[in-house]
């Protein structure tokens, strides 16, 4: 029996060497993903950032050069057209005079007093030219109808009264002219005043009203300050009438139409948007890109669909525009495909086993490819394939793995 015993011990311990060199030197199956070809619906789409904006903005600008109010409207406040008051202008006040321009003014007011009396003299002296020529025409009346004199003198005599008469008031035109020149030197001797400007509508020159209804959409001028014509004051728009532009680069814009449609993402709100290509630009612009290459762009321009009341004026967004769909095509995921040999390659898993298939491609986006041929629908093929994996190399598909 010991005999028995010490032969079944001798022959459990090779079996167990063996066990031991068939595990160790056995192929392993190496741990994959996997994925299915499916055949469903496809979009090749151009994915890019834009900005949403109000389609008619209407720039608020001075129309005159003044001083003006500080604007109390703050973003966002709905005006009204031709009723709410956007900015109030002042008339500007009077520069500071120094001594030299001082002086010419005292010396140009003194100058108009000096002329105002030389014409009140004119005048006089005009005046009694004129009642001389009065009396003359009163005696000659009296001669001239006891036929003493003749009916010519009679005529001249009246012409002379009214020559010294026009005289007369040649002489109060020319008083009102020296009186203004008078009161032009003495305005253009005031200085700028220290009096509080007053703040109600009534004491200001020129208001200026919205010229729509809509929200104020940016403040640019706030604070009180003097303005010439042209300065913006603000922004002013309807929120609810939004458009969107993209830049893309012209050789991406050159596949997309008028009419395509276009799916919105990113823009703060959980769904997408819908939208549709109104416009692509017919002029290109260069823009130096964030690495510093120079680039040729071409805006486009995308109507929304509904607009979502939570969106507004300059948001950021990502705009999927699509320029290829069908609702059936084959697909595999981009994942799997690499190139071999100079052309697209996948592994297909058969009985464990990864088989290298070469296949025909179509379109791309970033999730799947169309599949032309080498690809049945249903077969699973491996993602991520790593540098270890060969032809005909057992696999084993993870259990997080389809």
């Amino acid at each position: 029996m010991r005999v028995w015993f010490k032969r079944l011990g001798i022959l459990l311990i090779a079996i167990a060497v063996i066990g031991g060199f068939y595990l160790a030197f056995r192929e392993r199956p190496v741990p994959v993903d996997a994925a299915m070809v499916e055949r469903g619906y496809m979009e090749v789409t151009i994915v890019e950032e834009g900005v949403t904006r109000v389609k008619d903005v209407y720039a608020v600008s001075s129309p005159i050069a003044g001083y003006l109010d500080r604007t109390t409207l703050d973003e966002g406040e709905p005006v009204e057209a031709d009723s709410t008051v956007i900015a109030s202008i002042h008339p500007q006040e009077p520069p500071f005079l120094d001594d030299r321009t001082r002086a010419e003014f005292r010396a140009a007011a003194e100058a108009a007093r000096t002329a105002i009396a030389l014409a009140e003299v004119e005048k006089k002296r005009a005046e009694t030219a004129y009642n001389l020529a009065q009396s003359n025409y009163r005696r000659a009346e009296q001669l001239a109808k006891s036929k003493t004199i003749s009916t010519s003198q009679l005529e001249h005599s009246f012409s002379e009264m009214e020559l010294q008469r026009a005289q007369v008031e040649s002489s109060d035109a020319a008083i009102r002219l020296r009186k203004a020149e008078l009161e032009s030197a003495l305005a253009r001797l005031k200085q700028p005043s220290n009096i509080d400007r007053v703040e109600d509508l009534e004491s200001c020159c020129v208001h200026i009203t919205a010229p729509i209804d809509g929200v104020v959409l940016q403040v640019l001028t706030r604070s009180e300050q003097a303005v010439n014509p042209g300065t913006q004051i603000a922004e002013i728009g309807d929120p609810a009438n939004l458009e969107i532009v993209v830049d893309l680069l012209s050789s991406d814009a050159a596949r997309i139409k008028p009419g395509a449609s276009v799916r919105i993402t990113d823009w703060g709100g959980e769904d997408a948007i819908e939208g549709t290509v109104r416009t692509v630009e017919p002029a290109a612009f260069t823009k130096i890109s964030s690495l510093g290459i120079e680039e040729q762009r071409v805006n486009i321009i995308i109507d929304i669909d509904t607009v979502p009341e939570n969106i507004g004026h300059g948001f950021r967004i990502l705009a999927h525009l699509r320029v290829w769909e069908n609702e059936d095509v084959l697909t595999v995921p981009i994942a799997a495909i690499f190139r071999s040999g100079g052309s697209w390659s996948v592994f297909v898993i058969t009985d464990d086993q990864a088989k290298l298939e070469t296949v025909e491609l179509g379109r791309m986006n970033d999730n799947v490819a169309q599949v032309l041929g080498g690809l049945e629908a249903g077969e699973m093929v491996v993602l991520y394939p790593s540098d270890v994996l060969e032809d005909g190399k057992l696999v084993e598909i993870r259990p997080d793995g389809r």
